[in-house]
């Protein structure tokens, strides 16, 4: 036996019905109070369909929860990571110093910050149209990308002042590479913000191209970090527990732009046919 409880029309827990009196209440079947194998008597229970559903409603709130968190953090830690690293260079003492905070402003702020812009949890520009949102971001890898040939430029003037080699560290390799990626990376938006310059090219596909090579990019830029927090000047400044939290902030950042982009982006775009 089934006993029924009402529920108002036109409400998601509501099943279809393919007639009776418009306006009127529908009914969910709920199991009647039952004997278990072990005695005890159960009372009215909902229908299977109806506890995933509110399972599901549950886990995408708590999903869409830890998201809205991780984008707050990665915001924290990319301000944070480029303050620290300027308050360890000091600008201004050499002109080495530079470098490392110019290159921190580029890859660990202006760029997270440039990808948090399309976050739909907690991009700092929601007011704004997608149009718009295009445009910061556009003009953040700019600003981006500036930062980094002059922080480039900088460190090789300083190599040529004490005659050391160039490109002898992984870290150098790997900032070049991070360098010249957002270069091309910047020209392939302009693209995107004018697509009437490739008529011959999809625009789904463009983007889809854009958002894959913007996220290798920003790893290679996390990655040049990474080496250059193993380089002499770091090790000597930063010492015991403090260098492994620093370790951390291009992590943190790079996994919740990964997670961004996969899943807000990349994941939807294989799914569609």
């Amino acid at each position: 036996m089934s006993g029924w409880v009402d529920v108002a029309p036109g409400s998601e827990a509501a099943p279809r019905r393919s007639g009776g009196a418009r306006g009127r209440a529908l009914s969910i079947p709920f199991s009647r109070e039952e004997t278990t194998a072990s005695g005890r008597r159960c009372g009215l229970q909902p229908p299977a369909w109806l506890t995933m559903a509110l399972s599901m409603e549950t886990e995408s709130h708590i999903y869409r929860a830890l998201r809205t968190a991780s984008g707050a953090a990665a915001h924290l830690v990319a301000l944070g990571f480029t303050i620290f690293v300027a308050v360890l260079a000091r600008p201004g003492s050499s002109l080495f110093s530079w470098h490392p905070m110019l290159m921190s402003l580029a890859f660990s702020f202006l760029m997270t910050e440039a990808l948090l812009v399309f976050s739909p949890e907690s991009s700092l520009l929601h007011s704004l149209s997608r149009k718009g949102r295009a445009r910061c971001h556009w003009v953040l890898q700019l600003l981006a990308l500036l930062c980094a040939l002059l922080g480039l430029g900088l460190v090789i003037l300083h190599k040529e002042q004490l005659g050391k080699a160039h490109l002898a560290t992984w870290h150098g390799r790997a900032g070049l590479l991070a360098v010249l990626w957002a270069g091309l990376q910047c020209s392939g938006g302009v693209g995107l913000l004018y697509p009437k310059l490739l008529p011959r090219w999809p625009l789904a596909k463009l983007k889809l191209y854009h958002a894959t090579s913007g996220l290798v990019g920003y790893l290679l830029g996390s990655a040049s970090l990474l080496l250059g927090m193993c380089s002499l000047w770091f090790t000597a400044t930063v010492t015991s527990g403090v260098w492994y939290l620093a370790v951390l902030c291009p992590v943190i950042t790079s996994l919740v732009i990964m997670n961004q982009v996969s899943n807000a982006y990349l994941y939807r775009k294989r799914i569609q046919p």
